[in-house]
């Protein structure tokens, strides 16, 4: 048995035939085999499910505020809701983070590459302080959406699939957007330091935009490392 699975399912799946896999056993699949992001898609295709989440958009932001953030760069700056899904990016942004981009879709949120995503450790050089705070803000912001079907669905899923999560989650631990210090290892550029200023796009909105702007001379000597190429 791998990941509460017989020989017999991996064998129908590999012959394409009726399995009527659940999300949650084939990324539990996917996780024990250590299957990287190509590996994962091809097995949901495989099994023809569901993403685990839906897809976000950037229809969900207004092109003003794309437009601003956009010409936030060379400044990193992402739209995000209240979940930590990413919405929208700037080219910067997008550089930056260029490995967690490549993340299937379902996976493009802050808090679900943190514990779904074993890069996020090699990444984030103070993890633990950073899943705890963005578990914190979930549940500030949970208050506002008990018994919205997809909050409750994300909280249950991630719950299944994260013992850290369910640990944190426990806590009822709530914290309030805030400037925060985030350091960062880059593979091309190295340690990078950076302030992170969390904006609310507008009046009654969901939306927030995080910028990141270098903490130290030396981060912004060495942010141009992270382009993938130069902005227009």
């Amino acid at each position: 048995m791998l990941a509460g699975v017989g020989v017999t399912w991996y064998t129908w799946l590999e012959q394409g035939r009726s399995i009527n896999a659940s999300s949650q056993v084939l990324d539990a699949v996917a996780r024990t085999l250590g299957m990287d992001n190509a590996e994962r898609e091809h097995l949901y295709r495989l099994a023809e499910a569901t993403p685990i989440r839906m897809d976000t958009t950037t229809t969900d932001v207004p092109a003003t505020i794309q437009d601003a953030v956009r010409a936030l760069d060379p400044l990193p700056a992402a739209v995000l809701n209240s979940r930590h899904d990413i919405l929208f990016s700037n080219d910067a942004h997008h550089d930056l983070f260029a490995d967690w981009h490549t993340l299937p879709c379902v996976h493009k949120n802050k808090l679900w590459c943190c514990v779904t995503e074993p890069l996020a450790r090699e990444r984030l050089l103070d993890y633990d302080k950073e899943v705890a705070y963005l578990v914190a803000r979930l549940r500030a912001e949970y208050g506002r959406h008990v018994g919205d079907p997809a909050w409750e669905e994300d909280i249950r899923r991630l719950t299944e699939l994260s013992d850290e999560f369910a640990a944190l989650w426990s806590r009822h631990e709530v914290a309030p957007a805030s400037v925060r210090t985030l350091r960062f290892w880059h593979p091309e550029a190295g340690e990078l330091t950076f302030e992170s200023t969390p904006f609310t796009a507008a009046a009654e909105s969901d939306l927030q935009i995080q910028v990141y702007t270098p903490a130290d001379d030396g981060t912004a000597k060495r942010l141009s490392r992270t382009r993938i190429q130069a902005p227009a």
